[in-house]
């Protein structure tokens, strides 16, 4: 009997020849993404989500062209805050011949009033309704669950219109495992910019991912403390949100501190956009963040 590696190549089942070509189509549609940052954390509730989206928000104002790939396809959030759950994808029409894998055109990405391309499972499944990823063997759709998570953001990648973009956030799921996973399926021209909350518990986990992505070949380009205090519209003061001593840093640099907002929230749920949230500590502290994050980006450019 043969073992595993006495297989020669694939057995010849032709999935080498499958991911090869997936990775070309991932390739082609991405030629003219000048950055891809990978937000993610390792802890989930700190509002990573909500950062993403105000982030891509406040790039857009300053003249960025920006998308957002919501690849948390168990629980997406994007569509609902970008205000495009009702917006539906629309498939072109096939074009056989045109070169593209499966002779159809790019799939044209749902936009926010102020033009920002999402990518959200939540505009093609009702809240009320999960991603089911089914498996031929009862009881183990957790060992396949990985696999057919990435097999769809590579489909997802591979078959939208992404066009010639400044920046792809990425919005990741939580979890430090699920980060790196993420960031070995992306490979290294992806960029990770980490969220966490002033508390213990939570840079204790982020950290865990700092160690893990530090170990790869992806570039870390900071974090951003969010929910850093609780914004008084009555007294429009910051005050205190978390009562814990002050957390050991991170050890990569802080791009922004940014505080809570009920208002904020709100704008969220109704899917309001950046350029419309009013003027206040926390749009500035936003707005900062964002512009640390071009001058990090352009300095990693010219080091290249």
């Amino acid at each position: 009997m043969k073992g595993y590696h006495d297989i020669a190549g694939d057995g010849g089942s032709g999935i080498l020849a499958q991911v090869a070509g997936q990775r070309a189509r991932i390739a082609d549609g991405l030629a003219g993404v000048r950055h891809l940052v990978a937000i993610g954390s390792g802890k989930g509730g700190v509002g990573k989500s909500t950062l993403t989206l105000h982030l891509g928000g406040a790039l857009r104002a300053r003249g960025l062209r920006v998308a957002i790939l919501d690849a948390d396809f168990n629980g997406p959030s994007q569509a609902r805050m970008a205000g495009v759950q009702e917006v539906p994808f629309v498939p072109p029409p096939s074009t056989k011949g045109s070169g593209m894998a499966g002779g159809s055109r790019k799939v044209p990405l749902p936009r926010t009033g102020n033009g920002i391309g999402v990518f959200s499972m939540g505009s093609l499944i009702p809240e009320s309704q999960a991603l089911d990823f089914e498996s031929t063997a009862p009881g183990e759709s957790h060992t396949w669950r990985a696999t057919r998570e990435f097999a769809l953001l590579g489909e997802i990648l591979a078959s939208f219109e992404w066009g010639t973009l400044d920046l792809l956030l990425f919005d990741l799921p939580p979890g430090a495992e699920r980060t790196v996973q993420y960031a070995e399926f992306l490979g290294p021209q992806t960029s990770f910019l980490l969220v966490t909350i002033p508390s213990e518990v939570s840079r204790g986990v982020v950290a865990r991912s700092v160690a893990a992505l530090s170990k790869g070949s992806n570039r870390l380009l900071g974090y951003v403390e969010n929910m850093s205090g609780y914004y008084c519209r009555d007294c429009n003061a910051i005050k205190p949100l978390f009562d814990s001593p002050e957390p050991a840093g991170l050890e990569i640099p802080c791009l922004g501190s940014v505080p809570f907002d009920p208002e904020l929230a709100r704008h969220c749920d109704r899917g309001i956009p950046f350029a419309e949230l009013p003027e206040s500590p926390v749009r500035q502290a936003i707005d900062q963040a964002a512009q640390r994050l071009i001058h990090v980006l352009t300095a990693t450019e010219r080091s290249e």
